[in-house]
């Protein structure tokens, strides 16, 4: 039995007041329907109305209007550093694999074969811990369907 429900996503930046928070990986902020917990173990139903990908500090809207942020839980993650990081942020993309972006490393899951490929290619590799919030493809935000924050240059 759920305690609540939700139908709806404000996206981070277009709210304020939340009365609880959810934390979520980046896998599990990738949604339609499915009941998760709260940080005080309340249940929630989300149900929306297409599959979504949630962002950090998006709020899941609840049937009567309170929110609940949503925050992206630490992962275990690798660092992916070198010389030439723009060549290597080319071949994780060409994977299509998630990337966060930083100014002097990147950011992706832990996968030991693209780990292999980018120590072949000169990467240097360290795990670490931390939320991942990759970024957003150019038309479906990163994943398989469009997170609707907005117009894009591939809307129908």
């Amino acid at each position: 039995m759920t305690d609540y429900v939700t139908q709806k996503v404000r996206p981070a930046g277009e709210w304020s007041g939340a009365f609880e928070l959810c934390v979520l990986t980046y896998d599990e902020r990738f949604l339609r329907r499915k009941v998760i917990k709260t940080v005080h173990d309340e249940t929630l139903l989300v149900d929306l109305p297409q599959t979504t990908s949630l962002d950090h500090r998006d709020a899941l809207e609840l049937t009567d209007g309170r929110l609940i942020e949503v925050i992206a839980a630490d992962e275990d993650l690798l660092k992916v550093t070198g010389p030439d990081l723009p060549r290597l942020a080319w071949h994780i993309g060409n994977r299509h694999t998630p990337c966060q972006i930083e100014g002097d490393h990147l950011l992706i899951q832990d996968d030991p074969v693209i780990a292999h490929m980018l120590e072949h290619l000169g990467a240097t590799i360290t795990k670490v811990t931390r939320p991942f919030t990759p970024e957003g493809g150019a038309y479906g935000m990163g994943r398989t369907h469009s997170h609707s924050h907005g117009h894009t240059a591939h809307d129908h």
